[in-house]
């Protein structure tokens, strides 16, 4: 039996718009909720959420009949971390903070198994394999893995080419908060400035035959960015969710 087929990789090799939301929660039960919604897919956050390698599994485990496609953020780049996730049962992962060719291979080194990658051979005892019940795991699994590098600042959009063009990468996804802030415009991926380098970005990333991604919730960008070719989009929280229908529901009856 072969690992199982990744649904969201095959979506963005073929192009298809693909729309999701953040899981910062940090909670099975809401993940759960979420996962019957109907989104494309859902990112388990684990860079600015309080999620361990624990919280993790147990989102994914609630997560294993939910229609949508599951994603792990890995807080950093580290080949030990991402073999973990990995061997938990992710297929998919956003890796933050990437910033030149070098660092695009060793991540993609990381979600391979040798001879092609450095990923350690462990999951034959783990969530990964159905812990050996997929017996062809080892294998099949570098096929299924999708692998997403986020690209948050001038360093990273200069060595933008360098990542695109990586092999085993696919897709390039932007992080409009934290490269406005390296830009110089804390607080405003709005500015002028900073939308254009996004635009240009994603005809870059495009021109590489990579899937192009945003974080962004204001819908004529969304827009915007699905006419230029993004085709990976998160549109939301799972927090921002909460917040907002919180506030919404307080303000009718205060």
């Amino acid at each position: 039996m072969p690992a199982p087929e990744n649904k969201l990789k095959a979506a963005l090799k073929a192009g298809r718009l693909q729309t999701g939301l953040w899981l910062s929660l940090a909670n099975s039960y809401s993940a759960e909720l979420l996962g019957e919604a109907g989104f494309d897919w859902l990112l388990i956050d684990g860079e600015h959420a309080p999620n361990d390698i624990q919280t993790i599994m147990a989102q994914l485990q609630a997560l294993r009949f939910s229609e949508s496609s599951v994603l792990v953020r890995v807080p950093v780049g580290e080949p030990w971390l991402i073999k973990q996730v990995l061997d938990a049962g992710a297929q998919s992962l956003l890796v933050p903070m990437v910033e030149s060719g070098a660092q695009a291979e060793l991540l993609a080194s990381a979600v391979r198994y040798p001879p092609r990658g450095l990923r350690g051979v462990g999951a034959g005892a783990a969530r990964a394999s159905r812990f050996g019940y997929i017996d062809d795991y080892t294998t099949t699994a570098d096929g299924e893995i999708l692998l997403m590098l986020q690209v948050e600042s001038r360093a990273g959009m200069a060595a933008l080419d360098d990542i695109a063009a990586t092999d085993g990468v696919d897709c390039v996804f932007i992080g409009p908060s934290d490269l406005s802030a390296d830009m110089g415009y804390l607080g405003d991926p709005f500015a002028p400035a900073v939308q254009a380098a996004i635009e240009e970005a994603i005809g870059r990333i495009r021109a590489h035959g990579k899937a192009a991604g945003i974080f962004m919730t204001d819908p004529d960008h969304v827009r915007r960015y699905i006419d230029l070719g993004g085709t990976f989009i998160a549109i939301g929280t799972d927090a921002g969710l909460l917040s907002q229908g919180a506030r919404q529901l307080q303000a009718i009856y205060k």
